[in-house]
């Protein structure tokens, strides 16, 4: 199998201020799609730009979300892949078809989303046959992840960095933590989600120590339910 059939290139168009995010990773994700922006200005003064970000910390609070904001905000291509399904369909030559997506990524300077990357760290440990496949494909990440130009942006995403090998985390320039919202953040996605709903629909019991996709899914439920129990007193009334 070919690790082309395994990209995702979503065309779903995410602004920045869809994402909830706090103020702090706001500012360093304005700060980053700014850089990318000015990328000639700034390297004419010989300044780096940070284009191999870490996205880390709880499932469901806004990372693949964040990395389509990026690319929409920069009008770039994001080609997504899911670094399980590597593992978990036991591809022949992963490293140079790994390579092969990467300079796809690079010649087209499009944004590179590589998604749950600690499948790497765990694999390499889980199974003894599987371990020189996986310890020479953490080689190749770190070789292309060190190559990989500026005029491109590699994001990944994890829920479990402390288990990634500390190798692959020191060539991030920059992470950015993603943790369970707030009651008080939360509350604030479910008026804005709500919103667009008539009032009598958006009085719901909610929910709160969950994730902002548990958080859509629960509250898109509770809606149907009521709409479609509303239908359904039309139809006997009828």
């Amino acid at each position: 199998m070919n690790l082309y059939n395994l990209i995702i290139q979503d065309k779903e168009e995410v602004n920045l201020n869809d994402v909830f995010l706090d103020s702090h990773n706001r500012d360093q994700l304005v700060q980053l799609i700014k850089e990318h922006t000015y990328v000639k200005e700034l390297q004419e003064y010989g300044l780096p730009v940070n284009n191999k970000i870490l996205l880390q910390g709880n499932s469901g609070c806004g990372k693949t979300m964040t990395a389509k904001a990026v690319a929409n905000a920069l009008g770039k291509n994001i080609l997504i892949l899911n670094l399980s399904n590597i593992v978990s369909s036991r591809i022949g030559e992963t490293s140079q078809n790994i390579k092969m997506i990467f300079d796809k990524a690079a010649r087209e300077r499009s944004v590179l989303f590589l998604d749950e990357l600690d499948q790497i760290g765990k694999a390499r440990g889980s199974d003894d046959k599987d371990v020189g496949e996986m310890r020479r494909l953490v080689n190749t990440l770190i070789q292309l992840i060190d190559y990989y130009p500026e005029n491109a942006l590699l994001m990944c995403a994890t829920n479990h960095a402390e288990i990634i090998d500390t190798a692959l985390i020191r060539r991030f320039q920059l992470k950015i933590n993603y943790e369970m919202p707030s009651r008080e953040f939360l509350d604030q996605f479910y008026d804005s989600l709500l919103s667009k709903f008539p009032e009598d629909l958006r009085n719901i019991e909610r929910k709160y120590g969950i994730s902002f996709a548990e958080a859509k899914d629960y509250a898109f439920t509770v809606v149907k339910n009521a709409i479609i129990k509303k239908l359904e007193a039309k139809i006997v009334e009828n």
